[in-house]
């Protein structure tokens, strides 16, 4: 327990110090939100990274997925690697920052809102950001109740939100988007430490690879398969589902506001090619990680009962009797994953309602003083909302709580990836297209919560929803453009006006004519 303990504390000393190290780097607004768009190829790939990755991942998807479809869940890190680190980066990364500079974009709302020269398209994102982050914010909480629960005996897991959500608002509110990259540096370490250790420990466990792997192939579950071998498998026992979890986990970081935001800050072209190639590794090998280690979780079916337990109590069974040191960098991992993603979350929220709705349409002549405070007064309601929701989901067990969080993250990709990614590329998107891929987006997930059992049977998963949310926009934006009538081509030039720029660049990167 000392050892746990006295490493849960330097831990977060040093996330303390951090924060209030990075204050000078907090000054206006654009410093606070965007890190005076200067962040380097390390701390914004560690930053994107480690907000992709939370314990909602390692503890919640992780064992669940692992559970359903084997040692093939490991394609979903896979996907996450390649599709929505590696692709996001090359695709999205170099134009995203051009463009957001360009028309001055603090925010993903404020892109729309200037893109496409509609003050209500950035009210209307505004509204789904902070609809859909706030219960995605609380979810963070919930990989954590198990594991503390284990590590430290704490029964009342009050405790442990209190104290990431106080830790987390502590250094957010000093240094502001610095401190979470410089945080999220040091939290993307001890990740991509502790998930190699556990992995070895795991496998140590079990007789070393080969054997674990020939005893999940002995494993067979009338309910799921009765193909046997099937959860050893090279495509598991499920794959059409699965392709569903990749494309949802993968391909919806192209439209997550947290996520892209991070494109926003980077400081220039070799920042970007470095800050691919650090984010898929660090990707491949915490999220491909992640859910190799899940694969194996039915070798403890003997010591769990997911009837009774639920799938959040199989990662933290399978860890439970390591060494006190190897638990305590566990503890520390997850925390880490939660806390960058909390971190992301909140300063995407507050940002939005403070430079996207109150600045906009009631304070207009803010200075940019009193808009870093009120963004630092809106981290502090952040914060207290997803605590006190994440409480009231641990007192009263309440699932539709649970079922609002699962839907998030299908809403904001299936409401913002395809114009987002069309806004960037194509002149002719359209506003009311934009307008079409919102309402589809969001609306289709708020039907799946209340009406899941109308929808076909593979649409009944919020998850296969919001993959399919996700591909029809991408469909349903450049139809739609192509049927109403054609923005002004004077205002869209001057908006695309920005990639056209001329720079000089060292005749090493580019020989000349």
């Amino acid at each position: 327990m000392a050892i746990k303990l006295i490493m849960l504390l330097v831990f977060f000393a040093i996330m303390i110090y951090i924060g209030f190290y990075c204050r000078k780097h907090a000054t206006d607004v654009n410093g606070f939100v965007l890190g005076g768009r200067n962040v380097g190829p390390w701390l914004t790939a560690f930053a994107y990274g480690t907000s992709y990755f939370s314990a909602v991942i390692f503890i919640g998807y992780a064992g669940q997925f692992g559970w359903k479809y084997g040692i093939a869940s490991t394609w979903i890190g896979i996907g996450n690697a390649l599709i929505g680190s590696m692709m996001a980066w090359v695709i999205l990364g170099r134009r995203t920052r051009i463009m957001t500079q360009h028309i001055s974009s603090a925010t993903m709302p404020e892109f729309f809102g200037k893109r496409f020269h509609s003050n209500a398209l950035k009210i209307g994102a505004s509204i789904i950001v902070f609809v859909f982050l706030i219960p995605y914010t609380a979810s963070l909480y919930n990989g954590l109740s198990r594991l503390f629960g284990m590590a430290f005996g704490i029964e009342d897991y009050t405790i442990c939100i209190v104290i990431m959500a106080v830790l987390t608002g502590i250094y957010v509110i000093a240094g502001g988007y610095m401190a979470t990259a410089v945080n999220d540096f040091v939290q993307g370490i001890i990740m991509l430490v502790g998930i190699v250790a556990v992995i070895a420990a795991i496998l140590h466990d079990n007789g070393g690879f080969t054997t674990a792997l020939n005893s999940l192939a002995e494993v067979s579950d009338g309910t799921v398969t009765t193909q046997p071998g099937a959860f050893a498998s090279f495509f598991g026992p499920d794959p059409l589902n699965l392709f569903g979890v990749v494309i949802l986990t993968s391909l919806g970081t192209w439209g997550l506001p947290q996520m892209v935001q991070k494109f926003y800050a980077i400081s220039s072209e070799k920042a970007i090619s470095k800050g691919t190639i650090i984010s898929t590794f660090f990707a491949l090998v915490i999220a491909g990680g992640c859910y190799f280690l899940g694969g194996f979780g039915r070798l403890y079916s003997d010591r769990i009962d997911v009837a009774a337990e639920g799938m959040d109590a199989i990662i933290p069974v399978m860890l439970s009797d390591m060494a006190p040191v190897l638990m305590g960098l566990v503890v520390i991992l997850v925390l880490s994953a939660s806390m960058s993603t909390l971190s992301a979350l909140v300063m995407a929220s507050s940002s939005t309602l403070t430079l996207d709705l109150i600045k906009e349409n009631f304070v207009k002549n803010m200075s940019q003083k009193k808009q870093v405070y009120l963004i630092r007064i809106l981290i502090v309601v952040f914060v207290i909302i997803s605590a006190v929701i994440a409480i009231f989901q641990f007192k009263s067990k309440n699932t539709f709580i649970a079922q609002l969080m699962g839907i998030s993250w299908g809403a904001l990709a299936g409401s913002f990836l395809a114009p987002f990614l069309y806004g960037l590329y194509w002149k002719r998107v359209t506003a009311p297209a934009v307008w079409v891929s919102f309402i589809f987006g969001s609306g289709l997930m708020i039907l799946n919560l209340f009406f899941a059992k109308q929808f076909p049977v593979i649409l009944q998963s919020p998850i296969n929803v919001g993959a399919f949310a996700m591909l029809a926009g991408l469909l349903i934006v450049p139809v739609v453009s192509m049927l109403t009538r054609k923005p002004d081509a004077e205002r869209v030039n001057h908006i695309f006006a920005g990639y056209e720029k001329k720079v000089q660049v060292p005749q090493k990167e580019d020989l000349g004519e």
